[in-house]
This record gives C-alpha cells, sequence and structure tokens, in this order.
C-alpha cells in the first residue's frame, strides 16, 4: 500500500503524513511542486524522528507520477470530496496508491477525471472536508483492516 500526496501545500500536514506512514509501514510519494520547501522546520517538527524512517519517493510532476504508476502493478485511488463513492463500500487491494488533492482545492479537474477509483469520507450536512492527515488516516486505516495488514499487531479477535 501506498500514500500519494499531490502537491501539498502545508509541512505539518505532509509531516504528519510521513510519520503515519512510518509507523504503519506505507510507502509515501510526494508528487511536486511543494508549496514549502522541503526541508522546512515545520516539516521535520510534525513528523519528529519518524520522518527519517519514512520511505518517502518523489516525483517531480503530475506526469512523472502518473507516468511512473502506470507502469507499476498499482491502483491509483483518489480521494475527495466530489467522489461519489464512500470509502467504506469499497473493497481495497494490497497494491492500491491513495492518493490525496492539496489541502485548498484538491486535484485539477483533469487529474480528477483521468483517476477512475474515487472515493469520499461521507460527512454531517454542511461539512466539506477534513483535515487531509485525518482523511488519509481514516482512509489508510479502513484499508489496512480489509487487507488485515496490520502487521499482526490487531486482528478481529482482539476487537
Amino acid at each position: 500500500m501506498r500514500l500519494a500526496l499531490y502537491q501539498p501545500e502545508i509541512p505539518q500536514n505532509t509531516g504528519t503524513l510521513m510519520r503515519l506512514c512510518a509507523c504503519l509501514d506505507i510507502q509515501l510519494d510526494i508528487i511536486h511542486p511543494c508549496g514549502f520547501v522541503w526541508n522546512d522546520r515545520h516539516l521535520r517538527r510534525a513528523g519528529m524522528d519518524y520522518a527519517e524512517r519514512a520511505a518517502v519517493r518523489h516525483h517531480t510532476s503530475w506526469e512523472a507520477f502518473h507516468a511512473w504508476a502506470a507502469n507499476e502493478p498499482h491502483r491509483l485511488i483518489l480521494l475527495d470530496a466530489k467522489a461519489d463513492i464512500p470509502y467504506t463500500h469499497f473493497s481495497f487491494q494490497e497494491k492500491d496508491i491513495l492518493m490525496m488533492g492539496q489541502e485548498s482545492s484538491g486535484v485539477p479537474e483533469d487529474v480528477f477525471q483521468s483517476i477512475p477509483e474515487r472515493l469520499l469520507i461521507p460527512m454531517a450536512p454542511g461539512c466539506r472536508s477534513l483535515n487531509v492527515s485525518l482523511a488519509a488516516a481514516m482512509v489508510a486505516g479502513e484499508a489496512l483492516r480489509q487487507l488485515n495488514l496490520a502487521r499482526g499487531r490487531i486482528s478481529d479477535d482482539d476487537t
């Protein structure tokens, strides 16, 4: 399983997601350009010492990432408030890449249309979106639960 961030804008969110990926043993893809300098102190602070443990792959652009993903045995899944399918009604696969858009605007329409698998997190009426880190954690947790990839730490018998 992988998590991809499309042109992330907020270093604290990216650092938090690096920590999440390190702790859950998920690969992280960063699709540039970022809205901050990669070595930003906020990125390091949010990621803490876990950021060094995160397996991060950088892609110079959406086109470079999309070409790379097309040549790999991965399925690209976009998490977006404009999607129609709740993430809880989706069957995840081990090679999935969960992609998050920019914090302020998601992804451009052409990127949205190029990804056939699009999921949303159902929310209360009048609410637009969750923080990107919270959304990624929720969906990654469900995907890992479905796939029983919690590295043996949690099983259905424990809940």
